[in-house]
């Protein structure tokens, strides 16, 4: 496409702005032609077809497997892009010491320079999306350019996107969140193009006051799907501080009691700490029962009566493959097992198929693995990357909760937060209060395994597990916790658990049998929100009494049991100092009401250790 040309001519929208920026960007990056997805089956299966041809994707042809397609990476990308992901505040004190920050006006001639002509040979496809509800109070739009078919496709997966929104945006003349993406790899006349274009230089830049994504050199992820982390919460979590709401790192589960009341919970828990598995748990308590409503992202807004609400502003999975199998997360397999997925950099199957470790018991003895060589259970590598995602539409998910498509969620009854500790954190502690409840959010932590970087055993700290993904200074964010409380009735906020599946007992080994047993500890979290759990009260906060948690058929020893809810009063005075090198990192941005938690969790680990 030529600079300048009409693109108002061929646009479906007269919205100004809409046309102005795709035409600035037109120009900017010089496309051979211009796109504006739809969102039809027939414009998926064209995309589809041609990322076939192109050998971008692979349709797999098993019948375990109907209507998905495989596709695999460039070897150097392959996950998100951390150390390349910046905050361009306008202040640099805005961003905080959690992101990478860079002077905005510095990181726009950057991006004008990589940007310029990185279209060139390729389709630029306009995507315009909601996250949440098209019929929700306040939808949230975005309109994402891109040069990548697989992104289409992909986006049609977790997002909400094509004609419906683009008139709704009209409609409202409603505001929405510019989002560009380019692989960055240009094709000269006549260039043979590869099956999966990036570039080695990368750029995931966030500009908060101005709610723009910029994304250059990856097709991978996060990195391109720009309605998932970069604007469900980086840029959301700014939108959430500036009007009275919260975007969080996130699940939502629905559990119902043999009564049949119904709560709603949701959970952060940082990865590699049971995130998903609970999402979609099968309780084994008799008479209880799950449904979910998102696996990954929540957003929190204070409701008309004085409660918070919950909903899920995403459509789709876009799960780590590797280690979700049938003996472990059956109601994700079902989903995966109705097709409409994309898995990306996952195995194949001599029949047709993918496979990931993890997904059976049984190994198959021969597969073609995520970089195209041969595979069999001799291999030395994992036939999967580590990092191999399905992409997988929520309403395939049989214990899907009706409420999920409720424009405006549903009441939010208690907030776990969740991390891996061999030792020191026990497996629930209720909080004192609600401020009490963002302390445990703040000093959220995690210990690095074998398979991590740094020394096993390391302690990591992660604010609500929104570490990587916080869109502005973590002090102001948990400052925003603090003040946001305030827009609810104090008796209608949700209770904050903290719990951690993982303690180990006295011989080493794990102390509580964990993932569909955690529905236990899920019924002593409804059992103290109605008032009727015995509770101890420990320097950390309220645990359950060895007799308050339901136990029945559970093989588990008195010795485990005690291990799991034990609360060491000089673990804790260990654990005190490493909170505070940790808070000593905010500033002067560390809200005052932590640091009087601080200060009592200090004084009750004295008095119990005295």
């Amino acid at each position: 496409m030529e600079p300048g040309a009409d693109i108002a001519g061929n646009a479906p929208t007269k919205n100004e702005r809409l046309l102005r920026f795709v035409a600035e960007i037109a120009e900017l990056t010089t496309p051979e032609k211009i796109h504006w997805v739809d969102g039809s089956e027939e414009e998926h299966r064209q995309l589809t077809d041609e990322l076939v041809e192109a050998g971008t994707l692979t349709r797999l042809t098993s019948p375990d497997f109907p209507n998905s397609f495989a596709a695999f990476s460039d070897p150097a990308d392959v996950a998100r892009v951390e150390s390349r992901t910046f905050i361009c505040s306008e202040q640099e004190r805005d961003a905080g010491f959690t992101n990478n920050w860079c002077e905005p006006s510095e990181m726009r001639e950057t991006l004008q320079g990589v940007f310029d002509g990185c279209m060139r040979g390729r389709t630029m496809y306009v995507i315009p999306f909601v996250m949440g509800h098209l019929d929700a109070e306040d939808p949230k739009f975005g309109v994402e350019i891109t040069d990548s078919a697989y992104v289409v496709a992909s986006m049609r997966i977790m997002a909400r996107i094509g004609t419906d929104v683009l008139k709704k945006i009209d409609e409202l003349g409603a505001f929405f969140v510019p989002a560009v993406h380019s692989v960055g790899a240009p094709l000269a006349p006549g260039q043979q193009d590869v099956p999966w274009p990036c570039n080695d230089e990368k750029y995931i830049v966030h500009f908060p006051e101005t709610r723009e994504i910029w994304s250059y050199g990856s097709g991978y992820g996060g990195n391109a799907l720009l309605g998932k982390k970069c604007y469900a919460l980086r840029i959301a979590s700014v939108m959430a501080r500036d009007e009275g709401w919260l975007a969080e790192h996130m699940l939502i589960l629905k559990l119902t009691s043999p009564q049949g009341k119904s709560y709603y919970i949701s959970g952060a828990f940082p990865s590699a700490c049971g995130k998903t598995n609970l999402a979609l748990i099968d309780p084994t308590l008799e008479g209880w029962t799950a449904e979910t409503l998102g696996d990954d992202i929540t957003w929190i807004r204070p409701g008309k009566e004085g409660e918070f609400r919950v909903v899920n502003p995403e459509a789709g999975y876009f799960g780590v493959a590797p280690g979700t199998g049938w003996h472990t997360n059956a109601n994700a397999m079902r989903a995966i097992a109705k097709g409409n997925s994309i898995f990306t950099n996952c195995a194949l199957t001599d029949d047709g198929g993918v496979w990931w470790e993890g997904m059976t018991p049984e190994t198959p003895e021969h597969l073609v693995d995520w970089r195209g060589q041969d595979w069999t259970p001799d291999s030395e590598a994992p036939a999967a990357h580590p990092n191999a995602r399905f992409c997988t539409p929520i309403d395939q998910t049989d214990m899907l909760a009706e409420e999920y498509f409720a424009p405006d969620g549903v009441k939010l009854d208690a907030i776990l937060f969740g991390g891996r500790r061999k030792t020191t954190v026990p497996l629930v502690t209720e909080s004192r209060d609600w401020n009490h409840g963002i302390f445990f959010g703040a000093t959220l932590s995690s210990a690095t395994t074998a398979a991590a970087e740094g020394a096993v055993g390391q302690v990591r700290r992660d604010p609500m597990a929104m570490l990587p993904f916080i869109g502005y200074d973590a002090g102001d964010y948990l400052n925003h916790w603090v003040r946001v409380s305030g827009e609810a009735e104090a008796d209608k906020l949700p209770k904050i658990f903290l719990v951690n599946w993982f303690r180990r007992n006295r011989d080493g080994g794990f102390a509580w049998p964990g993932f569909a047993e955690n529905s236990r500890v899920l019924k002593w979290v409804v059992e103290r929100i109605e008032g009727t759990a015995e509770a101890q009260e420990t320097p950390i906060g309220f645990t359950p009494t060895p007799e308050a948690l339901d136990t029945t058929g559970l093989d588990i020893t008195e010795a485990d049991l005690h291990d799991a809810l034990k609360v060491d009063g000089q673990e804790w005075a260990e654990e005190l100092a490493d909170i505070e090198n940790w808070f000593a990192r905010f500033g002067d941005s560390l809200p005052d009401s932590i640091v009087a938690e601080l200060d009592e969790l200090r004084r009750r680990v004295k008095t119990s250790t005295a």
